[in-house]
């Protein structure tokens, strides 16, 4: 991943950013071409702090045959983007951009064992199911116990030990208070919920700007 100075967050902040968004696309190569798929995952650390993406797929999945323990993946989990329009910019001769939060993730990936799938479908379910509360979470023994077993046989589980942590977390940190407030601001406009969260994140790395519509700031900031 290419990465200026300016975009480049530090390794927790990508590790916390990927946990958070708990998805991405899963990326490997047969030896002729890329193979990808896009998936949830958990994240766990080992004993020595080595973080540990936990996924599955499905069997006929032709990435369930490439994991051999040895050869590196790449996790890329993105963000909500936006389109920055330069009319947008109170300084003159600026381009269009986007603005974006990406992370990638790198390292050899294995298959689980039976008992290594089972244990990490219950923890992705709940961890997903956490952020629907309050509703009353959704867990495997609600199944009859043949069809939990089928499902279970139809999928692969498979753990990538994270050796390459990379992000980019583009938000217009180069520019000054003026362009910044004011790509915020017209951001924070626009009907469509990325950008509206790309303003959000831009507020809170510079909080102390007077933006437009003190509500809706407020209101995007939680």
């Amino acid at each position: 991943m290419y990465v200026p100075p300016a975009f480049k967050p530090d390794r927790s902040a990508c590790l916390a950013f990927a946990a958070a968004r708990g998805f991405g696309l899963v990326c490997a190569h047969d030896g002729r071409k890329p193979v990808a798929s896009p998936l949830p995952f958990a994240i766990d650390y080992s004993s020595d702090g080595t973080p540990l993406l936990s996924f599955h797929v499905a069997r006929g999945n032709p990435l369930a045959a490439l994991a051999d323990s040895r050869t590196p993946w790449l996790m890329a989990v993105s963000g909500p983007g936006a389109y920055v329009s330069a009319d947008w910019y109170a300084s003159p001769d600026q381009v269009p951009t986007w603005l974006y939060q990406s992370v990638h993730l790198t390292g050899p990936a294995a298959v689980m064992s039976e008992a290594e799938r089972d244990a990490h479908l219950d923890e992705v379910s709940a961890v997903f199911e956490s952020s629907l509360a309050p509703k009353p979470p959704w867990r495997a023994s609600k199944m009859t116990a043949g069809r939990l077993s089928a499902m279970k046989k139809a999928i692969v589980g498979v753990m990538m030990r994270v050796d390459g942590v990379e992000g980019s977390f583009k938000l217009n940190q180069h520019k000054s208070d003026a362009d910044h407030m004011a790509v915020a601001n017209a951001l924070a406009a626009q009907p469509d919920p990325a950008s509206q969260a790309i303003a959000a994140q831009m507020i809170a790395l510079r909080p102390q700007l007077d933006y437009n519509s003190a509500a809706k700031v407020a209101e995007l900031a939680l």
